[in-house]
Order: C-alpha cells, then sequence, then structure tokens
C-alpha cells in the first residue's frame, strides 16, 4: 500500500540549489539502480506495536556478488551499528544490497540477506570467498516496540526481492516506518542531480533514512513556512536522545572509491544545511557508490583497468555540489512525503505541516 503524505516538496513549489534533477528526482534516476522495502505496521499484546520496515538498495539487477561496483563510505559521526562498512573502505567494492532497518534488526536482517547471497551465488564460502553484507540503522525505538524485534531475517529477502527501478516510495515506509526527524514524522526521502561535461551527462542519486534532530533545530523554514501557526494537534515530539540519518549515494559517474570518498564527505554539507549538528548520540553514515563500471568476482587477469574522471576537471565540483543538494532536498523529502503515525502506547507523531510562503 502506498503511503505518500503532500509529495515532494518541488511539488510544492520548493527548490533546493541550482542542478537539475532526473526525471523521477529519485535514486533510481541512476539507470539500474533498484530500491525496495517491507514495512510492518500492526499491533503486539500490552500495548505495544511494530512499527518498523526493511528498505533494501541494489546497484543493479544482476549478481552483486560476481559484478561489483566500486564504493566507498563516510562516517560523519559513529554512533551506529552498521555491518560491513569496514570492508567496503579495504576493497573499495560493494558486493551486496545496501540494507536499512532499525538498530535492534540489523543481525535479522543481515542474515536474511546473507540467505538470500548464498542462495543467488552457489559458490559464496565453498568454491570462493564469503561475502560482505552491509547493514545500518536507525532507532526508531518511539514508535516502535523495538525490542520485540518483529524483523525476521525473510523481511529482508522480501525487501530485495521488491526492488524495482519505479520511483521509490517515500516517507513512512520501509526502514522509514517509524522514523521521527526534526520532531516530525521522517523515513525514506530521496532526490536526485544531473551533470554535464565535455559532452557526457552524469547522474547522481541520494536516499536517506532520516531520524534526527529536534523542531528547534529545523533549518528550512528560509525555504518553506511550516508549523508555528498550525493546530496543536499537529505539535513536534521532543526526544532525549539525538537520532540518526543513513544517507546512500549512487551515480553513474566513472569515480574510484578514494573519489567516492570525497563525494560522499559533501553530503554533510546537505545535512547540515537541513540544520543537523552532528549530535553526540547521532549516527551519520553515507555510503556512496559508482555503477559506471562492474567489477567480476573472478579473472585469470593479473592486472585491471577503470576509467575515472580527472581529479581537477570541473565536473568534481559538480558532482560535490550535487551530493549536497541531493542529499538536502532527500532530507526535506522524508519529511513531506511522510503522514502522521501512531504506534507503541499510542504514541502519534504527526507529519510536518508544511505550507507556502
Amino acid at each position: 500500500m502506498k503511503r505518500t503524505g503532500k509529495g515532494k516538496i518541488r511539488e510544492l513549489g520548493v527548490v533546493v540549489g541550482k542542478l537539475p534533477t532526473g526525471v523521477k528526482n529519485d535514486l533510481t534516476d541512476v539507470p539500474g539502480v533498484r530500491v525496495g522495502h517491507v514495512t510492518i505496521q500492526h499491533e503486539l499484546e500490552d500495548g505495544e506495536y511494530a512499527c518498523t520496515g526493511v528498505t533494501a538498495i541494489l546497484p543493479h539487477g544482476g549478481s552483486l556478488f560476481r559484478e561489483k561496483v566500486t564504493a566507498a563510505s563516510y562516517v560523519i559521526n559513529g554512533f551506529g551499528k552498521s555491518t560491513g562498512l569496514v570492508q567496503v573502505n579495504e576493497l573499495g567494492v560493494l558486493e551486496s544490497p545496501i540494507m536499512l532497518t532499525n538498530t535492534f534488526s540489523v543481525p535479522a536482517v543481515t542474515q536474511g540477506t546473507l540467505q538470500y547471497m548464498l542462495a543467488a551465488n552457489e559458490e559464496i564460502g565453498d568454491t570462493t570467498g564469503t561475502v560482505n553484507i552491509v547493514v545500518g540503522e536507525c532507532n526508531d525505538g518511539h514508535l516502535n516496540s523495538i525490542r520485540r524485534c518483529v524483523v525476521r531475517p525473510e523481511d529482508a529477502v522480501a525487501a530485495i526481492e521488491n526492488a524495482t527501478e519505479h520511483a521509490v516510495e517515500e516517507g513512512a515506509v520501509g526502514a522509514g516506518t517509524g522514523m521521527v526527524a526534526f520532531g516530525y514524522k521522517g523515513g525514506i526521502g530521496s532526490s536526485s542531480r544531473v551533470v554535464s561535461a565535455a559532452g557526457q551527462t552524469y547522474t547522481l542519486g541520494a536516499l536517506v533514512l532520516s531520524n534526527f534532530g529536534s523542531k528547534d533545530d529545523f533549518l528550512g523554514d528560509r525555504l518553506f513556512a511550516c508549523a508555528t501557526r498550525e493546530p496543536v494537534a499537529a505539535e513536534a515530539i521532543e526526544k532525549e536522545e539525538d537520532g540518526s540519518i543513513m544517507i546512500v549515494l549512487a551515480t553513474d559517474a566513472p569515480l574510484s572509491d578514494r573519489q567516492l570518498l570525497r563525494v560522499a564527505k559533501r553530503a554533510g554539507i546537505g545535512l547540515g544545511r537541513t540544520g543537523s549538528h552532528f549530535g553526540h548520540g547521532s549516527g551519520d553514515i553515507v555510503i556512496a557508490f559508482s555503477t559506471a563500471q562492474k567489477i567480476p568476482h573472478r579473472t585469470e587477469s593479473v592486472t585491471e583497468t577503470r576509467i575515472q574522471l580527472r581529479e581537477d576537471h570541473p565536473v568534481m565540483n559538480e558532482l560535490f555540489a550535487a551530493a549536497a543538494e541531493a542529499t538536502e532536498e532527500a532530507i526535506y523529502n522524508s519529511l513531506s512525503q511522510a503522514v502522521t503515525t501512531t504506534g507503541r502506547k499510542g504514541r502519534t507523531v504527526y507529519a510536518m505541516p508544511l505550507s507556502l510562503r
């Protein structure tokens, strides 16, 4: 079931940055990239409630283990419980879907993704090495009865199987079902930018899992008016913890893992523009990958050749700007697309009441 709010912020007349967006203005504007969700919402006993889910990002539709993509990750603030990032940064490649979920479901999602990868690649752990599973998380414990650990390995498999190249479903869906941002309903948001150089066009997309910030931190008022004069029922909540965000960047620009790391750092600019100060207890993590070249798992060659953009070409600055702009707009889209959600112990988190100036 589609669960969306008032639409993307551009549908409200709000424009972020100077670069043009892709056709769908989301991560799947990067050719081949797929996104899928599993949303879990149902009552439990004793007033508890399941309000959580899983989101899967696939760089392409083939075998990710046999045809890896260049990747890097960047930890803005490390208060998080992710898996697989150490090997991504050591080897510079991604060989599994990127999975997002809640904090206590990282083990179950890792297990489910591993089972999916083993079923699809009979050589893993037998005639070749093991596989590096990448999972990121945010804490949805305000709305979700996180201690009940309702996410199961099969939910991770289903999210992967649900992944498509269609427009990304945003808001209170998948891993974003129980997330809160700036005191209002947050979750999944996405945006994209297009840059051109020397007759070539490249797309960069961002997908965020937003779960951070207080109402007083929010800086988006410079772009659009929000809840100050709305009914009291729509007031923002206050949480003691800082919250977190997962940011996934995808591009078809030919970048090395080192260049992807440079691009990933610029996502922090977009995050800061929304009002985040990367709080003590905030897990702010960026994972970036390029689909420009597939790296085979097996080859008889001693050497390999990869193409990458020149470091000093102006297009690199355009990609830096694209990462900042797409991240900022993706966060706003996570707010504008989310809907008011009631979870555990009758707690309600309202959608941010956006209105134009």
